[in-house]
């Protein structure tokens, strides 16, 4: 059996002090790594004075995890700067806070070639190399210009934008191009597959070919969508003594169960500023509602560095400020607005022990806090799933309100419903969506994406991908 090379630009295996909030993509990659007999290699998520390749590595539940420091001057270029100022608000159709730096696509070059170098010697002739997210996109060009022959796959965690925002970042040709280095490239949904496909056709003269494959720049390879799904452990986290115990605590708070929960990164992709508008505006429709429900929104601060992410916390202190001077009474908080991280089985108890889960991004790859919410549901009395339009999770979770979430009334009026929601209705929403949730989880997403990588060379079609 092959080894299976998983590439990504941090590392978090779940063992240790941190197995307790590691999500399941890095569980399910784990297993496959033990399987596989594999390796996890990636940033340390440490800084040096100079770029040395150093590699560190160690051996943990039977799986070689090997790292290296980055410059500072790596990371602010890299990380900081192409990264997460000009591809994460580019990809999310935030063209407004995107940042054309040309230092930094020189230093997203630069980390990319230097991590290829560092990885070269650990991968063997038969290994399978996957490669994630946008961090790593030229990844397999610097491989390749190493003399690496191995199929390389490559899955994209984030949305792919439409032609015209791809189009307006600097030398995006030459970017795109590199991707033809993989042998299959995987999307979350078809919905960004599709954009995908448009930017080839109409702008390097490509062609999309029969059974997922794909050919520009005198190659052809496989590009397909891969929804990602949520590890089979959570259900039983969130029955477990950890979980319950947040449920308790969570209920006792609430007492009539009109709770609605909000979990999400500090990022202005996830439409927080929205959400708190059309919550303020429910709580202005809705009077009779009021002093029994409340919003719980858990926010951890994410990439404190970047100015646009500062803002975005001010706006929303701002926002808990001005909701509950309006309408908060001596006995009632309508907003409750946490900015740190939380362990996966309190989570699970909050989202059991929540009348209403919503989940409102403005652009999202995925989006698995909308199944956790849904795969932490007890059957008995359900509560209900609010969800964007926009989040990629939204074409397999239809049982869900769908709303616009650039619309306060919108959500205003999908809040409504969900409180009042009669149980025959919440028992049937929940049954397809639990359905969807347990048939399609990420064991069945990484092992579809390795079965089309292993197969991305040979003459027949690949469904899987397809």
């Amino acid at each position: 059996m092959s080894r299976l090379i998983v590439i990504s630009n941090r590392v978090t295996m779940p063992t240790g002090p941190a197995a307790a909030s590691a999500g399941g993509l890095a569980m399910a990659l784990a297993a496959a790594l033990q399987e596989y007999r594999g390796v996890w290699f990636g940033w340390s998520g440490k800084t040096t004075p100079e770029f040395t390749g150093q590699l560190s590595v160690a051996r943990e539940s039977g799986v070689t995890v090997a790292t290296v420091d980055l410059a500072e001057q790596d990371v602010q270029e890299y990380y900081n700067g192409f990264a997460n100022e000009t591809l994460w608000p580019l990809c999310h159709y935030r063209l407004d806070l995107t940042a054309f730096e040309r230092s930094f696509g020189q230093g997203y070059d630069r980390v990319n070639a230097r991590l290829a170098e560092t990885v070269r010697p650990l991968i063997e002739p038969d290994d399978l190399i996957w490669v994630h997210d946008y961090h790593l996109i030229p990844l397999a060009r610097e491989l390749r210009r190493l003399g690496v022959k191995n199929r390389i796959g490559f899955f994209l965690h984030i949305p792919w934008p439409a032609r015209q925002l791809v189009s307006a970042l600097p030398r995006h040709r030459q970017l795109v191009e590199s991707m033809f280095d993989y042998d299959l490239i995987g999307f979350q949904t078809d919905d960004w597959l599709q954009p995908f496909h448009h930017y080839l056709v109409h702008e390097v003269d490509g062609e999309v070919l029969p059974g997922g494959r794909v050919r520009a720049f005198g190659r052809t390879i496989v590009a397909g969508s891969f929804p990602i799904g949520i590890d089979k452990a959570f259900r039983e986290i969130a029955f477990g003594p950890e979980a319950e115990e947040s449920r308790e605590r969570t209920l006792a708070s609430t007492p009539d169960r009109s709770l609605i929960v909000g979990v999400d990164r500090l990022d202005y992709s996830k439409g927080l500023e929205e959400r708190f508008v059309a919550y303020e505006q429910f709580l202005a429709d809705n009077p009779d509602w009021r002093e029994r429900v409340q919003l719980l929104q858990i926010a951890p601060p994410s990439r404190e560095e970047v100015g646009a992410y500062q803002n975005i916390r001010a706006s929303l202190e701002a926002a808990t400020g001005r909701i509950n001077g309006a309408f908060g009474t001596v006995d009632w908080t309508p907003v409750r607005y946490v900015n740190r991280a939380h362990a996966r089985d309190t989570l699970a108890g909050i989202y059991s022990a929540a009348r209403v889960g919503l989940v409102t991004p403005l652009r999202d790859g995925m989006n698995l806090v909308a199944k956790e919410y849904v795969a932490a549901q007890r059957p008995d009395d359900p509560g209900v799933l609010i969800l964007s339009r926009f989040a990629g999770a939204a074409l397999q979770m239809k049982d869900a309100l769908i709303v616009n979430p650039y619309s306060r009334e919108d959500v205003s009026e999908a809040l409504k419903r969900a409180l009042s929601m009669e149980l025959g209705e919440r028992k049937r929403r929940w049954e397809a969506l639990m359905h969807g949730v347990r048939t399609e989880d990420v064991e069945a997403w990484r092992d579809r994406f390795v079965d089309a990588l292993t197969r991305s060379r040979e003459p027949e079609v690949v469904s899987s991908a397809a």
